[in-house]
């Protein structure tokens, strides 16, 4: 039986560790750079934990199980994202895109500046499939593979160009990747990345509704309510609104100078 608890719960958490743990990489990324060594040291810990929690809760097909699972992926995408911000592992480019350059060029100029992290998201992803293969929670490995979809998603979409995106929460040493994106109208490549997310979404909400018991529905539910986050994140490219406005207040590179469009920024 699916009490209203456990309809409530999965979108509450996922809204409260979203919002609390970007918070936290935003505040991580844009100190002292003197500050990255502890940090990351802090992060590896907190994403090797993350790690052996998806292990522990994989063979445990329980309610605290699948948070348990849920937060070990979120733990050790935490920590890849800040290891990305803080440029520890990024790519063999650091440098602006070269002017003019359009095609294969800028493409190839472009993967060359993050390919580093993708290689290691996608080794990370294989090591979570791994620990929890043929087990019958797999909730950590499919966060992973959902948050890395949705990323990619989005990095593809800055690249080809949205009618809007916000920047303000990148560090000061990678706003040369600023350089790679594009500014144009609604495409039809964001307009097919939204409706596959919104599909996406619709049937992760038709699996918790159909799931037999407490545990099912709430991986569904979590996992519905972190695609519909994604849903947000795509509209946000579209919409005239600078999502870095929401965690402006725990950046503490932020100077409070207008960026030019009259937005608050670094």
């Amino acid at each position: 039986m699916v009490s209203l608890a456990d309809h409530a719960f999965p979108a509450i958490a996922v809204l409260l560790l979203w919002f609390g743990g970007t918070a936290v990489i935003v505040w991580a990324a844009n100190r002292p750079r003197e500050t990255y060594r502890r940090s990351l040291s802090v992060g590896g810990l907190v994403g090797s934990a993350g790690l052996l929690a998806v292990a522990i809760a994989a063979p445990w097909a329980t309610t605290g199980a699948v948070y348990l699972s849920f937060c070990g992926a979120l733990a050790v995408w935490g920590w890849q994202e800040l290891a990305f911000l803080t440029g520890a592992v990024t790519g063999p480019r650091r440098s602006e895109a070269e002017p003019g350059a359009t095609g294969w060029r800028r493409f190839s100029q472009a993967t060359a500046t993050l390919i580093h992290h993708e290689l290691a998201l996608a080794a990370t992803l294989a090591l979570l499939v791994l620990v929890s293969w043929g087990a019958p929670n797999q909730t950590g490995a499919l966060t992973f593979a959902l948050l890395f979809v949705l990323r990619l998603s989005a990095k593809l979409n800055l690249y080809l160009g949205v009618p809007n995106f916000s920047d303000e929460l990148l560090p000061a040493h990678l706003r040369y990747l600023v350089t790679y994106f594009a500014s144009s109208r609604l495409g039809p490549w964001l307009l097919a990345s939204l409706a596959a997310n919104v599909a996406l979404a619709a049937w992760l909400a038709a699996r918790a509704a159909a799931a037999p018991d407490s545990a099912g529905f709430t991986a569904a539910g979590l996992l519905f309510a972190l695609a519909a986050l994604g849903v947000l994140e795509h509209l946000f490219l579209v919409l005239p609104f600078r999502d870095g406005a929401l965690w402006r207040w725990a950046n503490p590179a932020w100077t409070g100078k207008k960026t030019k469009g009259g937005q608050y920024g670094l």
